[in-house]
């Protein structure tokens, strides 16, 4: 059988390079390769979908991949595709890279310049660990690509659109589903989930910041179980604190909680910092929370365009949630996308601050009345976006999910095209 080898190379010399001696190789089966580390995950992810049989047994990282760095990328891989050998390209050669590269999860190391000799070793040796790997995991097909929850940032196109909000009652929509749920206050100055829900808790994101190898029980230790079961990691109380936690540890962090739990919500705030722009990049989905007025709509097209410029995420890849809305307002959904070149979400949320009022003010969010047109709009848009888990029997009856206590919040599942 062929090895699959899937060369993730950015620079168009080291791809002619790297893909030439690699089609040189014994029973070797070079896939087309892919430029950055998006293109990566995105393109192991789908052919996980598809079939665990369809993913490579080698993948060839060239230590100038962007925007990931390469060994946060192959912690990455590692994570989610645990029978995918990765192999890191370097010009650094040294026992402290070589170390590094395997604490991050890597299987071998070439270095620059290439030889034939060295590199047909290494793709032997990582696929035959690859196969072997598979076959003692047996064909439990879920166990190949089980790391990986979902995970969805929310974020503000400017202050006060309520992104914390929507952020808090799209986690509580899957949890209430039957899905394990962590929601991350990663607005590390201004943070207020802890606020919302009326929690004090002396542990925050800025204990896992400076933990190289993030394990389940210290993610556990920094973590606050909510009573509706919510998982909250939450930003810490001394704003200045939240510069400790760089988009490396960010990195980390994410994984760690993709690797745990099945959905990921993480509140990003209205202020793009290094960890935030690291959790917008790393995620299944990114929300842009917006209200239909000029203010906030050119808040929301800034911030597409800078996340765009920095290379964090396309347009066509965001999607803005329109909150606070009414007939009556002239700046309708479909103005709003065409504005900002992003994808709108379907669910509209209403403006109906009254009902909300008194579970803000006794930080009970989570009480909020199944009945609010407000909670039963964003628990809609969990359903749109794919969060929750919908009962056999609501498929097979095409009804939708109905969730609380009496019944009264239904989940619509997005169509998929």
């Amino acid at each position: 059988m062929p090895t699959r080898i899937l060369p993730a190379v950015g620079e168009a010399d080291a791809v002619r390079s790297i893909t030439t001696l690699l089609s040189q190789l014994p029973d070797a089966e070079p896939v087309a390769p892919v430029g950055d580390s998006t293109q990566l995950i995105d393109t192991l992810a789908r052919l996980a979908a598809e079939s665990v049989d369809e993913l490579p047994e080698v993948v060839v990282v060239h230590e100038r991949i962007g925007p990931v760095p390469a060994l946060e990328l192959i912690r990455e891989v590692a994570l989610r595709f645990p029978a995918v050998g990765v192999i890191l390209v370097t010009s650094d050669a040294s026992p402290g890279l070589f170390q590094a590269a395997m604490d991050y999860g890597a299987r071998g190391l070439v270095a620059l310049p290439l030889s034939y000799e060295e590199l047909a070793s290494r793709v032997q040796a990582v696929a035959q660990w690859s196969v072997g790997v598979r076959r003692h995991l047996g064909a439990g097909g879920d166990v190949f690509t089980g790391v990986g929850g979902t995970v969805v940032t929310v974020s503000g196109a400017k202050g006060g659109t309520g992104a914390t909000l929507t952020a808090i009652q799209l986690a509580l929509a899957a949890q209430a589903s039957g899905r394990s749920t962590a929601l991350v206050d990663m607005d590390l100055q201004t943070g207020d989930i802890a606020s919302y829900l009326d929690v004090q808790f002396r542990r925050s994101v800025v204990d896992l910041a400076a933990i190289t190898d993030i394990s389940p029980r210290v993610l556990a230790d920094a973590v606050f179980r909510h009573d509706t079961g919510l998982a909250l990691l939450l930003a810490p109380a001394e704003g200045e604190r939240g510069e400790d936690v760089t988009d490396r540890a960010a990195r980390q962090i994410v994984s760690a909680l993709r690797s745990r739990y099945e959905i990921v919500v993480i509140d990003c705030g209205a202020q793009l910092s290094g960890a935030g722009a690291a959790a917008v990049e790393m995620a299944d989905r990114a929300l842009l929370i917006t209200t239909p007025d000029v203010v906030a709509v050119r808040g929301a097209k800034r911030a597409v365009r800078m996340w765009d410029r920095l290379q964090i995420r396309k347009a066509e890849e965001t999607t803005v949630v329109v909150n606070r809305h009414s007939r009556a307002t002239e700046i309708q959904p479909p103005l709003i996308q065409k504005i900002t070149g992003t994808a709108v979400a379907a669910t509209v949320v209403p403006a109906n601050f009254k009902e909300l009022q008194s579970v803000v003010d006794a930080g009970r969010i989570h009480e909020l009345e199944n009945k609010s047109a407000v909670k039963q709009a964003l628990w809609g848009l969990a359903g749109e976006l794919g969060l929750v888990k919908v009962p056999d029997g609501a498929q097979k009856t095409g009804r939708g999910f109905r969730g609380g206590d009496r019944g009264s919040v239904s989940f619509r599942r997005k169509r998929e095209g």
